[in-house]
């Protein structure tokens, strides 16, 4: 058994303390990764409340309940900061970013603590599988608003579909990697491919502006 709260008080602690002696930008990023790691505590809770009330297995609920709480808990924040301050492209993709690492690194700790961190190779598998699932998937959510942002009276139509593409997503790794064998390495790999694709495409969107 693990003490997720107490984790979350020794990984935020400092994060709190930095944010009264950065400026900007790094402040931001302070903020918006504290609570990526308090948005997964949150969606923890819903986690383990949906379990019970939906009878369904620790499987069963990674492919059907947990990617629609955790994509929905990180939607939350990165909404209210982009309907209420309407920051600039950069600062939407920042946020996402932020809450995505802070989201990832939370969920990784409190794996390894109850999974063990013996086996490095695991760990490594799974520590950048995640990280790289969680914050893509914040950041593709990022990227269609700052596309269709401009829609005003589309906005609702566009944050459940940027909602359901991230769930489905998300459900899709879950479910991969809960089968071993070939799926799993699948699962696994289909972060870091995607990781590529983005990274292309903001690339290449940078060459475009700077035109």
């Amino acid at each position: 058994m693990i003490y997720a709260e107490n984790v979350f008080v020794c990984i935020v602690a400092p994060l709190i303390v930095s944010i009264f002696f950065t400026k900007g930008s790094a402040r931001r990023f302070c903020i918006f990764l504290t609570l990526g790691i308090f948005m997964c505590l949150l969606a923890a809770y819903i986690n383990s409340y949906l379990l019970v009330v939906t009878g369904y297995s620790v499987k069963q609920a990674a492919i059907c309940v947990t990617p629609i709480s955790e994509e929905l808990m990180k939607l939350l924040p990165l909404v209210f900061y982009f309907l209420v301050f309407e920051p600039d492209d950069d600062g939407v993709i920042m946020a996402a970013v932020a809450i995505g690492v802070g989201f990832a690194t939370f969920e990784n700790c409190c794996y390894m603590l109850d999974a063990g961190a013996a086996d490095f190779t695991t760990i490594m598998i799974r520590g950048f599988a995640v990280g790289i699932m969680h914050t893509l998937c914040t950041l593709a959510v990022a990227l269609i608003i700052v596309l269709f942002g401009k829609y005003h009276r589309l906005m609702p139509v566009i944050f459940i579909g940027v909602l359901a593409a991230s769930v489905t997503c998300h459900a899709i790794y879950n479910m991969l990697v809960s089968v071993a064998g070939p799926p799993q390495y699948i699962g696994y790999g289909l972060p870091m491919a995607t990781l590529i694709i983005v990274l292309l495409y903001i690339q290449r969107r940078k060459l475009r502006g700077s035109r």
